[in-house]
């Protein structure tokens, strides 16, 4: 009866350890992120070096660039984290909207441009644009991943969800939605006057690129 007992307790172990190590690998990336972050908004990014995050976190560099990989990697990484935060107001803004497509593509352009006027780790990388080390500043600005192609797919899917869309292709959808998107982010580098303006200029924009829906 003991031996049946041992047994069991142990196939339970084997099945909850992938499930420990995942966790594991979660918490590893998240305190990983978080250091790089807070070096980027206190330093800049050219203070950032995986010797140093590794040594931070409480890891080995192998360990490191196993789990993360270069440090232009882990520019992508911190960049996704940030995005990911965006994305869930831009959710909760979209989904807050009546069933107005404009109306939900304005209010999420503007919570885009005043959330990132307080950001703080935005704020560091543009206050960096001129200095020696602005490795971050290209990753955000004209890479396809992980800003543009991103938050073209994931706004594209809100967008979808709330109003249906049915009148667009897939394809048709995906053109016009990244086009707003490139227009915020244009907005969001390169600020020209005030975010009202900004954002009157974006529904201007997008009006007619969405003059089927119904």
């Amino acid at each position: 009866m003991m031996e049946h007992v041992s047994t069991c307790c142990m196939v339970v172990v084997v099945a909850e350890a992938p499930n420990f190590q995942n966790e594991m690998r979660r918490l590893l990336r998240e305190r990983v992120i978080d250091t790089a972050r807070r070096l980027v908004c206190t330093e800049g990014w050219g203070a950032v070096n995986m010797s140093r995050v590794a040594k931070e976190v409480g890891v080995s560099r192998p360990v490191l660039y196993k789990e993360i990989g270069t440090k232009q990697d882990l520019a992508g990484v911190v960049i996704a984290s940030e995005l990911e935060t965006f994305l869930v107001g831009v959710t909760e803004t979209v989904t807050a909207e009546p069933g107005d497509l404009l109306a939900g593509i304005t209010a999420a352009a503007e919570f885009t441009l005043r959330t990132a006027a307080d950001n703080t780790l935005l704020k560091a990388v543009l206050a960096g644009r001129s200095g020696a080390d602005t490795t971050l500043l290209p990753t955000l600005m004209t890479e396809p991943e992980p800003v543009l192609g991103r938050a073209t797919a994931a706004f594209t899917a809100i967008l979808r969800t709330r109003y249906g869309l049915e009148s667009f292709s897939a394809p048709e959808l995906d053109t016009r939605v990244e086009a707003v998107v490139r227009l915020v982010l244009s907005h969001l580098f390169q600020p020209a006057g005030s975010i009202d303006r900004a954002v009157a200029q974006i529904a201007l924009v997008a009006a007619p690129l969405f003059v089927r829906e119904q």
